[in-house]
């Protein structure tokens, strides 16, 4: 039984250590949003920061400065629901589909 505790372990530090080296390169990538058909983009990273948000003169309204408000909010969390897809993706491709609670 020992043998077999002692195997399960290292197995566990083996995961554990890919899992971390994962993040980072993860976290390293980035994607893009984009709103109002492209006159707001978001760019996130993997640890869903936001890195930039450009702004296209276009969409600068002083008259309606709620639909620029709207698409920058639609742009911000469309791109760190990419980056929580793009984590979910990698992550199971390591833990074969196992949902680990807590792990990400």
């Amino acid at each position: 039984m020992g043998g077999n505790l002692n195997k399960m372990m290292k197995q566990a530090q083996k995961l554990q250590q890919e899992m971390l080296k994962l993040q980072e390169e993860v976290a390293a990538r980035t994607v893009e949003a984009t709103a109002g058909g492209g006159v707001v983009k978001v760019t996130a990273n993997g640890q869903q920061q936001i890195l930039a948000i450009e702004i296209k003169p276009e969409a600068v309204d002083p008259d309606d400065v709620e639909m620029l408000q709207d698409l920058i909010l639609t742009a911000v969390n469309n791109a760190l629901q990419q980056s929580r897809e793009m984590m979910a993706k990698e992550m199971g491709k390591l833990t074969g589909g196992l949902n680990i609670p807590g792990l990400f």
